[in-house]
């Protein structure tokens, strides 16, 4: 009988236990869960993995913890820019916005690209007018304003510099989930608002297909979170299908080895999470932490924060 199976992360970084009140890692460890709990109830109703993984990230948008959809960091300019993808396993068929301001889910507008249109990525206002076209919600800067987030910007103004989601914990918060259905289909979706104080309309990984955000049946699905730069210059959602294909190694090496690795050497920080369709789930990183959590099955939630 096909397993069905489902990971989320959070971000990942310099998390420290030290730097962490009880109340606060109660607060992450409880957004994790839930949105497994939305992703799982999908999958165990017999439904795909694909509207798993959309609806799991729909969730952590909506969740301002979190440095996507409503808990995103602010640009230079003092804006929200959004970016997100998704991929289907079983098709192949993937969609990404890149910059958007204002679309409540972005998830939502990167799939009605990938199912709407005849293009895989769109950016800025064009994306916007798009999702405009397609009915999705728009809400207005206030809605995405979060005073700890607020803080963080005028910081980095201060100090003139790009900071990875947090100033005092170099936290990359990108927000992602991985999923295979009784189908035995994959699929992964990622969502992030990117760095506080990022110039020039700034992209990282997550809607980059094969950088951030892979999936394909034969191998697995991965959903990165880290220094975006360096996981597009290692291609590392793809890299981990393709050792997977043309090596022959299974997922959990294949993880080790680009997260663990290769990123290491190159000097990219951040993690990565990835399931086959035997139902293996990964969580892989090399950091000091990564909000994380899963679930296989009927079994009881997995849901961690530190290395440990």
């Amino acid at each position: 009988m096909q397993k069905i199976a489902i990971a989320v992360h959070g971000g990942a970084g310099t998390i420290l236990r030290s730097a962490m009140s009880p109340e606060k890692e109660r607060h992450y460890l409880n957004a994790l869960e839930s949105a497994v709990k939305v992703g799982h109830h999908i999958l165990a109703s017999g439904r795909t993995a694909l509207e798993a993984v959309i609806k799991t990230v729909q969730y952590l948008e909506d969740e301002p913890i979190f440095n996507a959809g409503k808990g995103s960091v602010f640009t230079h300019e003092g804006h929200h820019e959004m970016d997100a993808a998704v991929m289907c396993g079983q098709t192949l068929t993937a969609g990404a916005v890149a910059g958007v301001r204002q679309v409540r889910n972005p998830i939502l507008l990167a799939d009605e690209v990938r199912m709407q249109s005849e293009h895989v990525l769109l950016s800025g206002a064009g994306a916007e007018e798009f999702g405009r076209e397609r009915g999705l919600i728009f809400e207005p800067d206030s809605y995405f304003y979060d005073e700890y987030r607020y803080q963080q910007w005028l910081e980095a103004q201060r100090t003139d510099t790009v900071t990875l989601d947090h100033t005092e914990d170099r936290k990359f918060g990108t927000v992602g989930a991985v999923a295979v259905d009784v189908s035995g289909n994959l699929a992964a979706a990622t969502s992030t608002g990117g760095m506080t104080n990022k110039k020039y309309n700034r992209i990282g990984d997550s809607p980059i297909i094969g950088a951030g955000t892979y999936a394909a049946n034969h191998t697995c699905a991965v959903s990165c979170t880290g220094h975006g730069e360096y996981f597009m210059r290692a291609v590392v959602a793809y890299d981990v299908a393709c050792l997977m294909e043309y090596k022959g190694v299974n997922l959990q090496q294949a993880c080790d080895y680009v997260v663990k690795d290769k990123l290491v050497k190159q000097g990219g920080e951040g993690g990565l999470i990835a399931v086959d369709q035997a139902a293996n789930i990964i969580l892989s990183f090399n950091s000091e932490g990564m909000y994380r959590a899963s679930r296989l099955n009927n079994e009881s939630i997995y849901s961690r924060i530190y290395k440990d």
